[in-house]
């Protein structure tokens, strides 16, 4: 999954799991039934697992493109410098 696809993964659970909660609630509250509420919502919450959970080629539009291993070795990573400054003294 790239970098699109989790930010459009993520919007889309976020928008269902809130039209899921809207959609239980009302009818949880038409009907006065708590268990089908929790039902309706636990089904939603499910669902939603199914379409954003796995890595669907919806995810995949906009591929990264890694280095190959011998590009990588002609350009070594730096190396941190390390120095210690003494204390003041008084």
């Amino acid at each position: 999954m790239d970098w699109q696809g989790q930010k459009l993964a993520e919007e889309l659970m976020q928008i269902m799991l809130l039209a899921f909660a809207v959609i239980s609630f009302a009818t949880g509250y038409i009907y006065g039934s708590f268990q089908m509420m929790v039902l309706i919502y636990a089904g939603g919450v499910v669902l939603t697992t199914l379409l954003t959970a796995p890595n669907w080629p919806l995810f995949n539009r906009h591929p990264l493109k890694w280095l190959e291993s011998s590009e990588s070795e002609k350009h070594p990573k730096p190396q941190q410098a390390v120095s210690f400054k003494k204390k003041p003294a008084k």
